[in-house]
């Protein structure tokens, strides 16, 4: 049986996209602004009983396609590597009282991606990590790239 040499194939960089979903409630609030400052700059996202929103987010990975398996990775693990960054610590939270980080970060959803971000890069293997994308509603949609 002859083994199939795959050496002689070109080397491709693909991209995987895998999307969850969460809920979540913050108030968007900064302790660097007075009362005043926060209700003009946030509205009514200052609200002091806060609000909640069903977040979607895409996590994309770039890396080689491995000329083995065919894979840029295995999506099992990147489904562990999401519910361990995404779910335990967000899912059904609120984000200024249970999540640490936002303690005193304004729980943005740009922040929000940075959080999400910094999470999967200590799980993931280095480099991998290519994109993190927030729906916060359908029309507000963050990105944030690791820069």
């Amino acid at each position: 049986m002859e083994v199939n040499n795959v050496e002689h194939l070109p080397e491709r960089i693909g991209y995987i996209t895998r999307v969850q979903s969460f809920s979540a409630c913050h108030r968007l609030h900064s302790k660097a602004l007075s009362d005043e400052e926060n209700k003009k700059v946030f509205g009514k996202c200052n609200n002091p009983h806060g609000h909640g929103h069903n977040y979607k987010v895409e996590v994309t990975v770039r890396g080689k396609i491995d000329r083995r398996t065919g894979m840029v990775m295995n999506l099992t693990d990147l489904k562990q590597y999401i519910e361990e960054a995404i779910m335990i610590p967000l899912d059904h939270k609120n984000l200024d009282k249970d999540v640490p980080y936002f303690a005193d970060v304004v729980s943005t959803t740009e922040n929000l991606a940075v959080f999400i971000w910094d999470s999967l890069t200590k799980l993931l293997p280095p480099n991998l990590l290519y994109e993190i994308k927030v729906y916060e509603t359908d029309k507000n949609i963050v990105v944030y790239r690791g820069e």
